[in-house]
C-alpha cells in the first residue's frame, strides 16, 4: 500500500495551485476595478486570461490523475467535484475582467467595487480551506472559512439585487442597463461558485474528519 502514497498525495497540490491561482486572480480583478484609465484597464485582463489557462491545465491534470491512481486521498467524485468547482470560479473571475473589457463599463461604480471586494475575500477564504485539507488536523479553521463563504456569498446576492434595482430606477441609457447588470450578475456568480466548492469541502471533511 506505501506505494500508492506519493503518488496519491498529488491531488493536493494541485487543489492547492487551483485555489491559489483563484485568489490571485479575484486580487487582479480588484486592480482592474480600481484602475480609472480605460487604456491601462484594457491591457489588465490578460495577465487573469493566462492565470485561467493555467487553472484549466491544472484541473486537466486532477481529471488525468483521477484516471490513473487506484488510491485517492478521499471519494473521487468528491475530487472530480472540487476540481470542476475550483475551475468554475477562475472561469467566472475571468469572465468579469472579460465583460468589463469588452463592454467599457466604468468600474468604479460602487456595486462593481463592492462584488470585487467579496471576491476577494471569498476567494482567501476558499484558499484557506483547500489548504487545511491537506492533513485534516485544524477542521475548525476549514469550518470557519466555509462560514464565512456562505456568509459573503449571501452578502454579493444583497449587493447585486440592490445595484441592479437602482440601475433599473436611475439609468436611462437602456444599453448601460443591459451591459452594468450582466457584469454584476457575473460577479455575483463568482461567489455562488465559491459557495458550491465550500459545499464540496464541507461534504470531504464530514466524510473524513
Amino acid at each position: 500500500m506505501k506505494l500508492f502514497s506519493p503518488k496519491d498525495k498529488v491531488f493536493y497540490g494541485l487543489f492547492e495551485e487551483v485555489a491559489n491561482n483563484g485568489h490571485i486572480m479575484a486580487q487582479k480583478l480588484a486592480a482592474i476595478v480600481a484602475e480609472t484609465d480605460i487604456s491601462k484597464r484594457q491591457n489588465m485582463v490578460k495577465p487573469i486570461e493566462d492565470l485561467e489557462h493555467a487553472s484549466d491545465e491544472l484541473t486537466h491534470r486532477i481529471f488525468t490523475e483521477l484516471g490513473r491512481n487506484f488510491i485517492t486521498p478521499f471519494d473521487r467524485e468528491d475530487i472530480h467535484f472540487l476540481a470542476s468547482a475550483l475551475d468554475d470560479i477562475a472561469d467566472y473571475i475571468y469572465a468579469s475582467a472579460k465583460k468589463i473589457k469588452l463592454y467599457h463599463v466604468n468600474p468604479t461604480d460602487d456595486g462593481i467595487q463592492r462584488l470585487s471586494e467579496i471576491i476577494v475575500q471569498a476567494t482567501a477564504e476558499v484558499k484557506t480551506a483547500v489548504m487545511e485539507l491537506r492533513d485534516m488536523k485544524n477542521i475548525r479553521k476549514i469550518t470557519d472559512a466555509l462560514v464565512r463563504i456562505n456568509s459573503l456569498e449571501n452578502q454579493a446576492d444583497d449587493i447585486a439585487d440592490m445595484f441592479i434595482e437602482r440601475l433599473f430606477s436611475m439609468e436611462a441609457d437602456a444599453k448601460e442597463i443591459i451591459k452594468k447588470r450582466e457584469v454584476y450578475q457575473v460577479m455575483e456568480d463568482v461567489t455562488d461558485k465559491c459557495e458550491d466548492a465550500a459545499n464540496v469541502i464541507e461534504s470531504i471533511i464530514v466524510k473524513y474528519a
